[in-house]
Order: structure tokens, then C-alpha cells, then sequence
């Protein structure tokens, strides 16, 4: 963290709003559905604020946040409570926010990131408090009014601060993509930022050369909804910061919105300190109190996650880093992976561990991170939703390796699974693609072609390799596409040595 030499460095500190997956609202039995589109339906007298209304901790939400800071090793403390935070604007109808304040569900924790030199880094996490989100304002264009959409008012949202431990914009995009990792992998939300279950507001300053001690201002950037929109935000008030920081001006201490049309931030208003918002326990909530039981039984619930999932898979699965960082990204498309690879695993039992395993587990990686993924995208699905059996994909895999199909065959079938379910011999017997590893079919559909293309064979003979490349492909035109190319190209090479 120090800064002893002549460039400026960036210190960026970030607060991510997580949007938890409970049925029903922070403090009422409001439905908590984020994908709903009709304005003002999730809601009830406590998310309006009624007169003699109380609020009722959702404790699904309770286990969901406590599980989420056992995964950033983050200390649960025996105890916490509720306050209130006061700020008066259209989407808040209570004229104030129930969230936690100086004793939150967790603190002190930290998640380590990969960094592009392959260096980790740790970034400490500051808290992890729970809360309940205000509603939506929208401002129609043109129009001399604005719009309240209450149906996001009081769900329920985990708040994750970290310590400005940030030195650039790469690192707070890595660093988010793996909390969303973690998140999901909990199952405490679907973490989309393009959706606004996931949202982040980074703080950020920048210091000056020589400077040692954090800079006395920071700006707090808002209305960031996607990965790409954070780094480019974090990158405009890093240059912004920098440059009125080398003219001799202090930047100000403000918030910022990120406005994605003109790809710059824009001043919003004064950044308010936390004796501004007048915090104290809400009194009409209990306080919360955690046993040593309750936390352990929840330490147990906790999946494989991210980073451990991604030391096995180097280790058990001899995979490259870009392929298991592409998989850990899809938490279900991890375990169809992982099922796809026992059923080839258990067919190397059965024959005896003859089979080339490594060459299998990249195969089904290539298949589960190409075709696969591009179906699941087109038609926006999940793995779990998808026609195809891991066993009927292995099954895919199993043909070609046995020289049953040609791999351009497999993707055939491929497309009828995904598209119809059903078992991939049926799906090639249905559709005649069956590949002949005859040799004497091959054998003779070979000495045909060479009596019919004199000229090839005497320019293959002469030295000219792309002759041979064409010969193969009459033989398979022979052959209608059947022939086992493995087989076509041995015999091919051995009858025109003769």
C-alpha cells in the first residue's frame, strides 16, 4: 500500500448490494420476485408503510447472509442487530431503511483473487450486513414528472463492503466476478448485475505520488449494472481524479451516477457522512442472537467453493486454467461437467483403464463450453432445464471415440438431443449416421478412387501432399461420409506406398 515513488494510485474500495433469494420480502411476506415487470404488485402494508404496521425478519434471508459471510471467512459475531437509517427520498415510504450499522451479521473476511500475472491478492472484506432495498424511481423522458415502482421496495439485500485494498479497475472486475462466483455457489441469489440482483458502488481515490496515508476524499460512483460499466467507470475517475489532482485541485467528495450512454460519471449530489443518516436500533425488531450450534450447522451446509473448486479440477481433471475458469463461472454447468465425466470414467473400468482419460475430460470440457453453452445461451436456459443427460452426452463421446461417428456426425446428434432429448445410438440409427470402420468396404471404395484419379495419385507420389488430402476426400465421398477418417487416411497412405 505504500506509494513512495512518482505515480499516482488508484485506492478503490467497493460496496456490493447483493439481492437475496428468499420467496418473500426483508420484514413482510410481500412475493420477492425481481424478473416481475407490471409496477406496484410486490407489495404489502409494510412495504407501503402503513400506519400500525411491524416488521418480521425473514430468517431465510438471515441464513442466506450468514452463509454468505462463513464463504468470505468473515467472523459471525454472538450478536447483531437491526437500525434504522434515515433519508427521506420518493422510493423509501417509511422515510427510512431498516438495515445494520456498527454490529453487523459478519465482519472481517476476505476473498483472494487470481491476478492476470497469476499473482493472488487478497481483498479484505470490511462487513456484511443485511438490509432491506428501496423501490425504484423512474423519470420518464421528456415528461414533467417522475415515477415510484415500489415491486424491489423491501427486499431483502445483503450488503458486502470491502477495504480499499483495490489498486485498479482490472482488479475490481475480477474481484466482483468472483464474489458473484460465491455468491451463487451458496445459492444465496442469482448475482445478475444486468438484472439488478447484483449491484456495486465503487469508492474511489487516488493518491498522490509520495502520499502514504489514504487520501482525505473519496467519490462514490452509482447506477452500475454491468462488469464492463465498472471497469470503464473506475477507469474515467481514475484519469478524472488524476488529472485535477496534477492541476493542484482536491477532487470533491460527491456521488456520481455512471451515465452508459456517454460512457462518463456525472455529479449527482454531496456524499453524505454516516451521522447523516442519524442511525439507531430499530426498536421494533429483536435483537438477533447467534449460538456456536447455529453457525457450525451452517459452516456444514457450505458447497465446494470457487477457489476450491478450481485447485481440484487442475488436479483431478488436468484442465487449463481458462477452461476451468470458464466452467466455475457456470455453477450448474460444473456439475453436468462433473456427472458427464463420471459416466466416461466409469467406462474406462469397464474396460479396463485402457482409455486415454485426459483426452475424454477435455473432450467433454470442449463440448460443454462450446455447443452446449451456445444452446443453453440461444434459449436461455440453465443446464438443469436442458433435454440433455449427462450420461447422453458421454454416450455422444463414447461413439466417437469408438469410431462410430465422425466428430462432425456427433454434432448432429448433438443438436436432435439438445433439441429432442433421447439417446444418441437411437438418434443415429435414426438418422443413418453410423461410420463404417470396415476395411474392406474402405479398402475397396479406396482402390476406386485411385483407378479414377491417375493424375492425384502420380502428384501425391511426386511429392505433392495437398494431393493426398484430396483423394481422402474422394474416398469419403465414396464412402458417403461413412468411412472412419482414421481408417480412410491408414489405408490410403499404405496402398498408394505399394
Amino acid at each position: 500500500m505504500e506509494n513512495s515513488d512518482n505515480t499516482y494510485r488508484p485506492v478503490i474500495g467497493l460496496e456490493i448490494h447483493v439481492q437475496l433469494s428468499t420467496k418473500s420480502k426483508m420484514f413482510s411476506s410481500a412475493p420477492n420476485n425481481p424478473d416481475t415487470t407490471e409496477p406496484n404488485v410486490n407489495i404489502d402494508e409494510v412495504v407501503t408503510a402503513e400506519p400500525g404496521t411491524l416488521p418480521v425478519v425473514n430468517k431465510e434471508a438471515l441464513r442466506l447472509g450468514v452463509m454468505v459471510g462463513l464463504a468470505l471467512h468473515c467472523e459471525i459475531p454472538e450478536y447483531s442487530k437491526f437500525d434504522r437509517k434515515h433519508y427521506f427520498y420518493p422510493d423509501l415510504p417509511k422515510g427510512y431503511q431498516i438495515s445494520q450499522y456498527d454490529e453487523p451479521i459478519a465482519q472481517n473476511g476476505y476473498v483472494d483473487i487470481t491476478l492476470p500475472s497469476g499473482d493472488t491478492k487478497r481483498i479484505r472484506i470490511t462487513r456484511a450486513h443485511l438490509e432491506e432495498d428501496a423501490g425504484k424511481n423512474i423519470h420518464p423522458e421528456g415528461l414533467p414528472y417522475s415515477l415510484v415502482n415500489y415491486n424491489r421496495a423491501g427486499s431483502p439485500l445483503l450488503e458486502i463492503v470491502t477495504e480499499p485494498d483495490i489498486e485498479s479497475a482490472e482488479e475490481a472486475r475480477i474481484f466482483l466476478q468472483e464474489l458473484r462466483n460465491i455468491v451463487r455457489y451458496v445459492g444465496a441469489s442469482s448475482a445478475d448485475m444486468e438484472k439488478g440482483t447484483m449491484r456495486c458502488e465503487p469508492n474511489i481515490s487516488v493518491r498522490k505520488p509520495g502520499e502514504l496515508t489514504l487520501p482525505k476524499y473519496k467519490v462514490e460512483v452509482k447506477n452500475i449494472n454491468s462488469f464492463k460499466f465498472a471497469e470503464a467507470a473506475i477507469n474515467y475517475e481514475i484519469a478524472r481524479h488524476k488529472e485535477m489532482l496534477e492541476a493542484g485541485n482536491m477532487p470533491k467528495q460527491v456521488t456520481m451516477g455512471w451515465n452508459e450512454k456517454d460512457s462518463k460519471t456525472v455529479e449527482q449530489r454531496s456524499k453524505e457522512e454516516a451521522n447523516d443518516y442519524r442511525y439507531f436500533p430499530d426498536p421494533d425488531l429483536p435483537r438477533l442472537h447467534f449460538t456456536k450450534e447455529f453457525i457450525e450447522d451452517l459452516q456444514g451446509q457450505l458447497p465446494e467453493l470457487p477457489d476450491a473448486k478450481r485447485l481440484r479440477f487442475k488436479n483431478e481433471y488436468g484442465l487449463g486454467s481458462a477452461d476451468i475458469d470458464n466452467l466455475i463461472i457456470w455453477k450448474e454447468l460444473t456439475y453436468f461437467f462433473e456427472n458427464v465425466v463420471s459416466e466416461l470414467t466409469e467406462w474406462n473400468e469397464v474396460e479396463g483403464g485402457k482409455l486415454d482419460m485426459p483426452k475424454l475430460i477435455k473432450q467433454a470440457a470442449n463440448w460443454c463450453l462450446q455447443d452446449f453453452s451456445a444452446f443453453l445461451n440461444a434459449m436461455h436456459q440453465n443446464p438443469t432445464e436442458s433435454l440433455v443427460m449427462p450420461e447422453n452426452m458421454a454416450e455422444m463421446i463414447k461413439l466417437v471415440e469408438q469410431g462410430k461417428i465422425s466428430s462432425s456426425a456427433a454434432k448432429q446428434v448433438f443438436k436432435v438431443m439438445f433439441d429432442k432429448g433421447g439417446e444418441p445410438d437411437t438418434i443415429v440409427a435414426d438418422l443413418g449416421l453410423e461410420q463404417t470402420s470396415d476395411e474392406g468396404s474402405i479398402l475397396e471404395a479406396i482402390e476406386k478412387i485411385i483407378a479414377e484419379n491417375e493424375k492425384a495419385v502420380t502428384d501425391f507420389k511426386a511429392g505433392q501432399e495437398k494431393s493426398f488430402g484430396f483423394l481422402v476426400g474422394m474416398a469419403m465421398k465414396e464412402l458417403k461420409g461413412k468411412g472412419n477418417p482414421q481408417i480412410v487416411n491408414e489405408l490410403l497412405r499404405k496402398k498408394l506406398s505399394e
